[in-house]
């Protein structure tokens, strides 16, 4: 029988990011000023970020150097293992195989620290000395906190509240690595109180977190902000998984014929398989794989919502990206999946998925969580509940197979493990969980609001 599992020696950890903006089908649309309509300065930029992942997130070279200080903590858990989901196969009596690239080995236990590394190390270079950001589920906000400690550097961490209230382990991991924790919305920041005043029950969204994380940011010169997912410089720094990938599949002489990933702002997904896009593209692999992106139906950004320029946070303060939305004044129902509750998407997965390169599927709590229970009775891994929404999705795939007797490859990414999230899976097994479906009507209006601001915004 084939090895279960397939892994890298440490000497193979990739020595580049790669940058997917060369290889784009069109020019990504920029960011935009909403009163100039212009691409904002890079200096303006800096106000936020540290002046090298700016450079990054603007950067047409196609290979991006990982410094060796950043190569030394990744060998903490880096290279991660490649799985074939033997058990589950046979569970679900397909020809098809499954595979499973596990980032859930890593001191914070997601794929988040690939990022957070080197996001931290560039500001340590620059002399920053405290960083602020926001958290969902908690994995981005734990990640931040690791890296921030591997380097010296504070770290305020805004965690949606209802987040901060399932998941309380998430917080206590945080400020094991030293960091300020604060539920969002809060009383630290001056719109953190604006909106409790309006609504003393606000359960939190990502979008507002990032306001107050971004406000706290500019709070001092030697403060920055550093971001999870969705812009250009986070998703290069997760194409490690993606570039180990590929070189495990050359071991076992095998090749993905479709990708799945869940989708919150897109990062997790994208370093798996912006590499296997460059193959395709380069016409170095087989150029029938498909990549699928795996959403909830609770925050149907690309499903349901509309591909047009917004503000990445509530309180519009960013500069406008061009993205599928649903209105950044949307506040997402509490499903567990605290890490795919973000009204936006990535401008790059936007954009591939426009042009139709991506695909996207949409599934309900429920039936993602029946795919987390099956998968761990068989594989043994308790799977976080976002990247569920890939096992949903690989699962589908697997007994479509059955029916048709396609012997497929199919690759997922599980990018963190459950162990924070017994709630979400006591729930589960309570029968309490709701298949929540994002009403229509709401995203109507979120998108109204935003036309109303920036009537131009759907028609650049």
């Amino acid at each position: 029988m084939q090895s279960r599992k397939i892994l890298l020696e440490e000497n193979e950890i990739p020595k580049k990011w790669y940058n997917i903006q060369p290889d784009l089908p069109k020019p990504l649309p920029p960011p935009l000023n909403p009163e100039t309509r212009e691409p904002p300065p890079p200096e303006m930029l800096e106000a936020i970020f540290a002046k090298e992942l700016v450079k990054q997130e603007i950067s047409q070279e196609r290979w991006i150097n990982i410094p060796e200080e950043v190569r030394e903590i990744y060998q903490l858990w880096r290279p991660t293992p490649l799985y074939r989901a033997i058990n589950l196969e046979k569970a679900l009596k397909t020809p098809a195989k499954i595979y499973y690239k596990y980032e859930g080995v890593s001191p914070p236990g997601s794929h988040k620290p690939n990022t957070a590394v080197a996001q931290a190390y560039y500001n340590m270079k620059e002399g920053i000395e405290k960083i602020t950001t926001e958290t969902g589920a908690g994995q981005w906000g734990s990640a931040l906190a690791f890296a921030c400690s591997m380097f010296g550097l504070k770290c305020a961490v805004y965690m949606v509240k209802i987040s901060y209230e399932q998941k309380p382990y998430r917080r206590v991991l945080m400020q094991n690595w030293g960091a300020e924790v604060f539920p969002s919305p809060s009383n630290n920041t001056e719109f953190g109180r604006r909106m409790l005043s309006e609504d003393p029950n606000n359960t939190g969204s990502l979008g507002l977190a990032i306001s107050e994380a971004m406000e706290d940011s500019l709070s001092s010169d030697t403060t920055k902000y550093a971001l999870g997912s969705v812009l250009n410089h986070v998703l290069l720094h997760q194409t490690v998984v993606g570039e180990e990938a590929i070189k495990q599949f050359e071991q076992v002489d095998d090749y993905p014929d479709i990708i799945f990933g869940c989708i919150g702002g897109g990062s997790s997904f994208s370093g798996l398989f912006w590499p296997f896009y460059y193959q395709k593209v380069a016409k170095k692999a087989p150029n029938n794989c498909e990549f699928v992106a795996v959403e909830p139906t609770a925050c149907p950004s690309i499903t349901k919502g509309k591909y047009m320029y917004d503000f990445p946070d509530v309180a519009a303060s960013g500069p406008m990206l061009k993205m599928h939305t649903l209105g950044h004044t949307f506040i997402p129902p509490p499903i567990h999946a605290g890490g795919l509750r973000y009204h936006g998407k990535a401008p790059t997965l936007c954009l591939l998925n426009i042009e139709g390169k991506v695909g996207v599927r949409a599934y309900n709590q429920v039936e993602v969580f029946e795919a987390a229970n099956l998968f761990a009775q068989t594989e043994g891994i308790i799977p976080a509940p976002e990247p569920a929404h890939g096992i949903k999705a690989a699962i589908d795939e697997a007994l479509k197979c059955k029916k048709t007797g396609e012997k497929k490859t199919i690759l997922f990414l599980l990018c963190g493990h459950g162990h924070f999230d017994m709630q979400a899976f006591d729930d589960y097994h309570e029968g309490k969980l709701v298949a929540y479906e994002y009403p229509k009507e709401k995203i109507e209006e979120s998108l109204k609001q935003l036309k109303e601001m920036v009537p131009w915004a759907d028609s650049v």
